[in-house]
């Protein structure tokens, strides 16, 4: 049972991605509607149930744990559980423990975070302009984020500026957050906007802003230094020659690179979905909470789970529709 998990196509899976909770005290306005229902608190998984199932997964063989939700910040007591993975850490077990966020609680957990054994965080970003911030999160007010983007450098840890394209509301920023980021030493990486969601009123395909024209604006800028880096994951790497920074690009429409996929998602209560795109999951509570004192079926569980895991997503823009359309909300399955 302790043989690492292969999917049928032969990739090592060692990265698992937890979403902790389904809450979040923004309302992105790709990624919510602005009158969320929530999941029954009831519903979501304990803490330690939590530990048991990332402690499963870690042995058998997954090596990067990312915490995820919603904002997983906002979940009641969450250090408890960030302080439980420090042990497989200590281990070598776990490779590394990360997270992503908003960035709005940081400047409460930053010198925590870090104190457990997180040395990178990505941040969710998409304006530096306060307006247009309070505008796109609804919620969301940018001089707290800042803040804990301070809190979070002074803690010592490394932050990277996630940033989802949107036509018309970022693309005049392109330029000036690339160097802001420069400024203050953070990587940026940009993301196509993903259809996932009943958000509402917004248009997927306005908000579509495709990455190719992205890099070439800014080669326009900067000299692109394409980066060897494979992470396993959807991103592609250049580097500024003028900042030194790292931009990455992430472009699950135009070129998804499933073909290296290493991850899983796990959600808040207990599904794993073995691709973002597809609908395909399997449900592992039942062999989390009737066994307690046993791994050997949750083992099981996730055997034959990541022996479904498919080959690659179909999310397409290309026909004017939004093709492979997620009905389940990001905040749900974990970013």
């Amino acid at each position: 049972m302790n043989t690492p998990l292969v999917d049928p196509f032969q990739r090592a899976i060692d990265y698992l991605r937890v979403s902790v909770t389904d809450r979040c005290d923004f309302r992105c306005v790709y990624c919510m509607s602005e009158n969320m229902t929530f999941l029954p608190k009831k519903e979501l998984l304990t803490l330690e149930e939590l530990d048991r199932m990332c402690s499963t997964f870690i042995g058998l063989g997954v090596r990067k744990l990312r915490i995820t939700g919603g904002e997983p910040l906002v979940r009641r007591n969450i250090m408890t559980f960030f302080r439980s993975m420090t042990r497989h850490l200590d281990s070598g077990a776990l490779r590394e423990l990360t997270l992503t966020t908003n960035g709005s609680q940081l400047e409460r957990f930053a010198e925590d975070l870090y104190a457990a054994g997180v040395r990178r965080i990505n941040i969710s970003l998409d304006t530096a302009d306060e307006q247009k911030f309070a505008d796109i999160t609804r919620w969301g007010r940018l001089p707290q984020v800042l803040r804990g983007i301070d809190a979070a450098q002074a803690a010592g840890l490394r932050v990277k500026i996630n940033a989802v394209a949107l036509k018309g509301f970022n693309e005049d920023e392109l330029f000036s957050l690339t160097e802001w980021c420069a400024s203050r030493d953070m990587d940026l990486t940009w993301i196509e906007v993903m259809p996932m969601g009943d958000i509402g009123n917004e248009d997927r395909l306005d908000q579509y802003w495709p990455l190719k024209d992205l890099r070439a604006r800014l080669a326009e800028r900067y000299t692109l230094i394409d980066l060897p880096e494979r992470t396993g994951g959807p991103a592609r790497y250049v580097r500024l020659e003028e900042t030194g920074q790292k931009i990455g690009f992430i472009t699950p429409l135009t070129h998804n690179f499933c073909e290296s996929c290493n991850r899983v998602r796990l959600t808040c209560t207990g599904q794993l979905y073995m691709c973002l795109g597809q609908e395909d999951m399997a449900d592992l509570r039942p062999a989390l909470r009737n066994h307690p004192s046993d791994t050997r079926p949750l083992q099981e569980a996730i055997r034959a789970a990541i022996a479904r895991k498919p080959k690659g997503h179909d999310f397409d823009y290309s026909r004017q529709t939004v093709d492979g359309q997620m009905p389940r909300h990001m905040s749900h399955t974990g970013g």
